[in-house]
């Protein structure tokens, strides 16, 4: 069933593990997500990017596509349908809207003042129609959507700010993580997401979760994050497995096979980000 996430980030946040929040893409994606998450019998949040969305065709097609497969693959795993990165109160508008359960919106590139601004506006918005909210502070660095930026840490005085002004489900505080996979090694400030944690009432978020060693996500879990987000791995593992397909079949053509290749390998990933993150029902 469709629900907002903050009963399962709640639970999360006291029992010290994390949700996955997995990106979807297409069809297949979410179908594989979603029959991997019911074997494993965890929640799970499906992301969808304003780049996604217009690839699948827009927020009521989404809805439609995974509401559909809920019903029809009997999923009965609690699911959350969250715009990731929604740049305006228009975006998240129209996905609130069309029946999505959940919203982030990303004013985190603009000054403190107007972030809080257009946050307070969904926030508004949102709980009114029983919609969680999620919002960034300072800047995850790297590359989603095609769009490059650097990063700038969260102080916790903003983070403060923005929840007690805003009223927020939960908080992305940008602490050194980035977008798709790292150049080096991570550097993620721990003592600081520490801290927030145990300021504010409402669960973290850590996106950039690809290529982040283990043990620094059961280091960001023991510190507070409840959320975790994964895109990137997901979309090398199965573009890895499809490869291999095509390399061994030049001559496959059937869509169906060929996107159907990676299935194995992506439902292995999402196994392994499930048992690292502890994730439970």
């Amino acid at each position: 069933m469709l629900v907002n996430f903050k009963e399962i980030l709640k639970k999360a946040k006291e029992e010290k593990y994390a949700v996955p929040h997995f990106n979807i893409n297409d069809l297949e994606w979410t179908k594989y997500i979603l029959e991997e998450c019911q074997e494993l019998e965890v929640p799970v949040i499906l992301g969808v990017s304003e780049g996604a969305s217009k690839y699948m065709g827009g927020p009521d097609a989404i809805v439609g596509m995974v509401k559909g497969l809920i019903k029809d693959l009997n999923i009965t795993i609690p699911v959350c349908l969250h715009v990731d990165h929604g740049q305006s109160f228009e975006t998240c508008q129209k996905a609130i809207d069309a029946g999505f359960t959940s919203v982030m919106i990303d004013a985190s590139k603009k000054e403190l003042e107007e972030n809080i601004r257009i946050t307070k506006q969904v926030v508004d918005y949102a709980h009114e129609r029983g919609v969680s909210v999620e919002a960034e502070v300072g800047h995850i660095g790297g590359t989603e959507d095609n769009i490059t930026s650097s990063a700038t840490n969260a102080r916790l005085e903003e983070c403060i700010e923005i929840y007690e002004k805003t009223g927020i489900d939960a908080l992305a505080p940008a602490l050194g993580s980035v977008h798709g996979f790292y150049k080096g090694e991570p550097n993620l400030d721990f003592e600081r997401m520490k801290l927030i944690s145990e300021t504010l009432p409402i669960p973290l978020v850590l996106h950039g979760g690809s290529g982040i060693p283990d043990e620094m996500i059961q280091k960001a879990i023991s510190c507070g994050t409840s959320k975790i987000n994964v895109n990137t791995e997901l979309q090398a593992a199965w573009a890895t497995a499809v490869r291999e397909f095509l390399k061994e079949d030049e001559e496959a053509y059937d869509p169906r096979k060929v996107i159907g290749s990676g299935e194995k390998k992506m439902k292995e990933a999402i196994r392994e980000k499930v048992r690292l993150f502890g994730t439970k029902k």
